[in-house]
This record gives structure tokens, sequence and C-alpha cells, in this order.
């Protein structure tokens, strides 16, 4: 096992990738017309460009559409607006309108030739907030690494999750994954038009984290995205719990039949009789009864878009088979619960994991109340994050041809003493560690920037993040279950929360073997 301090990674900044030549690819002929970039540094963005018809008015709540021509030569040069959202601080979106399904391309190419490997950036945000256009999602600095970097819109909330019986009945398939459909629709893009940036619509990347690497699990199952990408990256996401019927612990995308339940319930709070009616509320009105009309909006189980249970659809080999990096950080439940008591997580626990309750609350020590805020913390982050990825890591070992490799994001800081938090890794990852930190990273925290982006972009090229002068990193199979740590000194180990992730197997099998 090869362990390589931080620091010490400082002298090969130099040497991993990086596009120092000039940039050649200015303009792009694409799906509608031509498109001119913006060239700085080595570098050409292209921002704005539309995959997709605007989905307003009669086309809200229907499938992406074809994107409307233009003439003459459209100056790629700012963001398109991010899809309609409540504000929030963690989603800071400079603009938003219904008119949203853009994406943004960055290359480092020198000609269109060049055929670089292509990494597809998909955000988080709960499927309610979240663009493109964040700061933190700047492409050019991960592009220098020798890809071509494309971020995607994709709609939110009611207006991308809403299913109903009428619109089931009006797709003949199924209703309430348009934001889905509009990744798809951007990928097909991206395999139409990639070549034109000097991208190899060969060698797609997606990645994602949190909604965003949900999303990507949910790609890896979808009939219509088969093709469209040939390796995944998920951070902090994964979609393999069975499918939420009521509010069973873990659980979050819902049947259809439950999902259109919620639906109905959100056109009677809008006050609207039908469809019709719905697709003519303003958007700002539509987004107002969301926030207060308690239904939740979530991809759909629909039979479509998502076939079925992705765990069994693994079993039964029906994914679209690519190698796949995934992994979690350590302290991601900080952000969604502060703090428990023992009496109150046992009273959890045994509300929503039913028979299994027992060996779970065996799994989290809880007998003092500081015990029990960490082992609720640490359970939200098992249960929503960390099993879904570790089940997802072991089905494609087991039941695919593309090898898993699995990641443990542990840096601390003195705002995070107990772990890295939520989006933590995404800084690292996109080589933006300025961004809404004050005060600049640290030498070694530049290092370790270094280092992940070093190991996503490898991935990206080859399918195995890999590479010279790197700690090794072993895919994870049955027989080898370490996984990547990055922190002060990265290096492989076993996995770190191993006992709580097989209860909640135990758990989740419990609840799949109910619903037959």
């Amino acid at each position: 096992m090869k362990r390589v301090a931080i620091p010490a990674l400082l002298a090969m900044v130099g040497l991993i990738g990086g596009a120092t030549a000039q940039a050649q690819v200015r303009q792009a002929d694409v799906t509608g017309g031509r498109v001119s970039g913006v060239e700085a540094n080595g570098m050409v963005s292209f921002k704005g460009l539309p995959f997709a018809a605007p989905p307003v008015g009669a086309l809200r709540w229907k499938p992406p559409q074809a994107v409307p021509p233009w003439s003459g030569v459209k100056q790629a040069d700012h963001f398109g607006a991010g899809c309609v959202q409540a504000s929030s601080p963690y989603t800071q979106v400079p603009s938003m309108s219904e008119d949203c399904l853009y994406l943004n391309v960055w290359t480092p190419a020198k000609a269109e030739n060049d055929r670089l490997p292509v990494m597809v950036w998909i955000y988080g945000g709960a499927f309610t907030g979240g663009a493109a256009s964040m700061a933190a999602y700047d492409g050019t600095r991960l592009a220098e690494k020798g890809v071509v970097l494309v971020s995607l819109n994709y709609r939110l909330g009611p207006f991308g999750f809403m299913a109903h019986p009428e619109l089931t009945k009006e797709s003949g398939k199924g209703s309430g994954n348009y934001g889905l459909q509009d990744q798809i629709a951007a990928l097909r893009w991206v395999k139409n038009n990639i070549a034109s940036f000097g991208g190899d619509p060969s060698r797609v990347t997606i990645f994602g984290e949190s909604a965003g690497g949900i999303s990507v699990s949910m790609l890896t199952v979808s009939p219509y995205a088969k093709g469209l990408f040939q390796r995944a990256v998920s951070e902090s996401g994964g979609n393999f719990g069975p499918p939420r019927t009521a509010n069973e612990a873990g659980a979050t995308a819902p049947t259809l039949s439950v999902a259109e339940a919620d639906g109905q319930r959100f056109l009677q709070a809008l006050g609207v009789a039908d469809i019709a009616a719905a697709r003519t509320v303003p958007a700002d009105k539509l987004l107002a009864v969301a926030g207060t009309a308690m239904v939740r909006f979530w991809p759909v189980f629909d039979g479509d878009v998502i076939p079925g249970d992705q765990y069994k659809l693994y079993q039964a080999t029906k994914f679209n088979d690519t190698p796949i990096l995934v992994g979690t950080n350590s302290d991601e439940g900080n952000l969604f619960v502060r703090s428990s008591t023992t009496t109150a997580f046992a009273t959890q626990v045994r509300n929503g994991y039913g028979k299994t309750a027992e060996t779970v609350l065996a799994a989290y020590p809880h007998a003092t109340d500081d015990q029990a805020a960490r082992a609720a913390k640490d359970l939200f982050r098992d249960s929503t994050f960390a099993w879904g990825t570790w089940a997802w890591a072991r089905l494609q070992s087991e039941k695919g041809k593309g090898k898993a490799y699995v990641y443990y994001f542990d840096h601390k800081t003195p705002q995070s003493p107990n772990g890295a938090n939520h989006a933590a890794e995404i800084g690292f990852v996109f080589r933006n560690l300025a961004n809404g930190r004050g005060g600049g990273p640290t030498a070694a925290e530049s290092a370790l920037s270094e280092l992940m982006s070093s190991y996503w972009t490898n991935f990206a090229k080859t399918g195995d993040p890999n590479g010279p002068g790197l700690p090794m990193w072993p895919s994870l199979t049955a027989g080898d279950q370490r996984v990547m740590y990055f922190d002060g000194t990265s290096e492989a180990k076993p996995l770190p929360n191993a006992p709580q992730l097989k209860a909640l197997d135990q758990y989740f099998a419990d609840r799949r073997a109910a619903q037959r």
C-alpha cells in the first residue's frame, strides 16, 4: 500500500496534466446554429447554449423539445438563467426563469479533432435548487487538466418532478421525471455536438453531487441514457433503496401512484381543476404554493425513465454498465441533523426501521446525549448517502464489467472539526477552493485538490483514476473493501463504517422483501 503525504504532492502539481497551449476552438456549429465563445488564458468558454426549447406554456410538464434554430452567430458569453426555485443560502443563483434549459462548455482544445475526454456536471440541491451558473461549478480550472467540461441546467421542484394521472395519460408512459429527461436531452446534445469543441463523444463521464449524484445513479438504469456516457462519478448520491410508498426510513424516490397522489394534492392547493389550467399559472405563484403545500417533489419510479427498483435492475444486469467512481463525506449528516438525545434517537429509529430497529440501534452507540447526537448525524449520512453508494459499488463489482472505485472524504477544518460536511469535496474536485472560503486554501488543501482532480480527470480519460505518482486506488471487490481516504495522508484503507452499513443492508433487504 503506497502512502503519500499531501504536502509532498505539491512538487507534483506541475506534472499532473494541464493544458498550456493556446486554445483554438473559438466558434462551433451546434444544433440550432453557430456559437462564439470567449477565450481567456488558453481556455475558451461557451456559456448559455440552449439544448432544448424553453419548457414554458404548453411545454410545461412535457419532455424537452427540439432547440429552435437561430440565424447568425450566437454570442455565448454569459450563463443562461437558472431554473425556477426558492431562494436558498446554499444555492445562490444569479437569475432564474422557466426558460432555463441551457448548458455551458469549457474547452482547452487546440483543434476540433483533439478528441479530449468530456466531463458533464450535474448539480445537487435536493432536486429543488441549484444551477450550472453557480461560482463553485466554474469549469475553467478542472478543464485545464485536459478535459472538455460541460455543465447543464435541469428543471427543479414542481416544474421538474411533478407526477399526475393526467400527465401519465398524456404521455402514455409515466410522468414526473422531466428534470431527468432534461439531463438526458443535454447528454444527447453532448453526443451530437461535443466534437465541435474538441471533445470525444465516445469518452463522456457524467458526474454530480447529492441530487446530481443521485441523478447519475438513475441515469445508469435509464434506457434513454444508454450509450450517452462511458463513465459515471457520484459524489454523495445513489438511489438503491426500495421505492417510497409512505414515509419509510431511508426512502426517497416514490412509486408512480404515490407521486401521482402528491400531484393531485398539489393541483388542489393551486386551486385549479386540471393540468391545462395548471399550465397557465404563473411560475412565481406555482413556486409559492409548492413551498406551502407539503408535497415533496423528487424523481419517480415511473416504469419508463426509471424502469424500476435500481437494486433489482442491477441484480438482473439491466443497467448501463460503465466504470464508476463513487463516495461520501465523513460528516455529511452535520448539515441536516443538528442534535439529538438518547431517547429521541431511539424513538426515531424504532418508529422508522421496523423489525430491524434493534439491529440499527446496536450499530450506532447512543448511551449518552452526546453519543446520540453523533449517532443521529451518522445514521443520516449512512442511510441517505453512504449505504446507497456502498450498495451501488458492490452491485457494479459483482454484476458489471466496469470497475468500482470508492472514496471517503474526511478533510477536517476548524469550521468542521468532526469531518467533511456535505458538498465539502466539490471545491477540491473543481480546483475552485477560493470560492466562498475566504482567506484562501492552505498549501495542504491545494495539494489535496490537485490529487483529487487528477484522480477524477484520469478516470474520465481511461476509466481508472490511477496514474503516475498517485497513491494506488484499488477497485472495490467482494474480497477487497478498501476505499480511498482523502485527508492529511491519502491512502486506501478499509471501509470506515462497515458495521453500520451492514445493519442498514439488513434493513433495506427486509424492506425489499416486504414489498414483494
